[in-house]
């Protein structure tokens, strides 16, 4: 049983090391930190912390550092995350104002979150499955290839160039938004994909028309299913090159869940949040992920559709306090974001 002082005792191993990558002794606790109890004291509490597998001592004679257990222990008793600066809350609104479309607002957010923290970004769009169409344009780029757009009520914008086998002309192209505006526009994307597949199957293709019908039909399919799928946003993969030996073993496994997405989206889909929609998969949780290696924090953010998460990876060596609240300063500041675009 850890008691209050072998807590704060752990939060400054964690808050030294991270600071220092050095492994924390007693004296230099007492030195750093205000406990008003004597060196030998902090080593009975050492000693406890290591019973419980919360602190390890790398080498004979060295200070302690924490066990992927004890950064477990120190987020959930984590009281409050850090406050950022005003400068960095200024950035976060100067960074992220006036988007072009949810693309560049998420684009945006994960270089923001890279240069604030070091550690990788995630942001995971938001299921668009229950969005509605609101636009559909098709452009003639020339006689054999359109332009296909399609944006839906939550600000999701989609183009595809879209080659055809025959030639069309302005006319046509015309007719065949006229026909599909009914079929898509205040659609749910789910029902917007069916009714495609049928407008496809229905074109016998045996006209130059019918051919180019199902050719466009085929690309806003595509499109909608791209809708419907999760995906992540990263960026700052750099960084973990740079905090190479931060980690214990290898960085490619990190490397390949960045490149493949599957994994980081599962395991980002299957954190659990506390009660201010925070969360931390730490070390050998997420052995079954292949990623025992590195911490993932995440912080939740609404949109329309639902909610999804801004996320940080890195080494368990991170400084969670800070890296928790960038995540959720800028969580929030997307929330406000897309309520305001959405009561335009």
């Amino acid at each position: 049983m850890v008691t209050e002082r072998g807590l704060q005792v752990l939060r400054a191993i964690v808050q030294d090391y991270v600071d220092t990558h050095e492994p924390v002794g007693s004296r230099s606790i007492v030195e750093r930190h205000a406990f008003g109890v004597s060196a030998a004291t902090i080593r009975n509490d050492m000693a406890m912390l290591e019973d419980e597998d919360l602190i390890a001592q790398p080498h004979t004679s060295s200070g302690r550092v924490p066990t992927d257990k004890g950064y477990r222990a120190f987020v959930d008793h984590l009281a409050d995350v850090r406050p950022l600066s005003a400068a960095q809350r200024s950035a976060i609104t100067a960074f992220l104002a006036d988007p072009a479309d949810l693309d560049d607002l998420l684009a945006r957010t994960v270089r923001l979150l890279t240069q604030l923290t070091g550690q990788v970004a995630l942001v995971q769009y938001p299921s668009f499955a229950r969005a509605a169409i609101s636009h559909v344009q098709l452009v003639l780029l020339d006689e054999r290839r359109v332009l296909v757009i399609v944006v839906t009520d939550t600000g999701r914008v989609s183009q595809r160039i879209t080659p055809l086998e025959a030639p069309v002309d302005e006319e046509r192209v015309e007719a065949m938004r006229l026909r599909l505006l009914p079929l898509l526009i205040g659609i749910p994307v789910a029902d917007a994909a069916d009714r495609m597949i049928r407008a496809r199957e229905d074109a016998a293709q045996e006209t130059p028309a019918d051919v180019a019908m199902s050719a466009v039909a085929s690309a806003i399919l595509d499109e909608l299913e791209g809708f419907r799928q999760n995906r992540l946003v990263m960026a700052g993969a750099a960084t973990l090159a740079r905090r190479e030996d931060d980690f214990r073993g290898s960085i490619h496994p990190l490397l390949e869940a960045i490149e493949e997405q599957v994994t980081l989206l599962r395991l980002m889909s299957e954190m659990s949040s506390d009660e201010r929609g925070m969360a931390a998969s730490i070390g050998r949780e997420n052995a079954a992920f292949g990623l025992s290696e590195a911490s993932i924090i995440a912080s939740e953010y609404d949109a329309t559709v639902g909610t999804a998460r801004v996320g940080l990876m890195g080494p368990t060596r991170m400084d969670y306090p800070r890296n928790l609240a960038a995540a959720r300063a800028v969580a929030r500041y997307l929330t406000r974001l897309l309520e305001e675009d959405e009561s335009r």
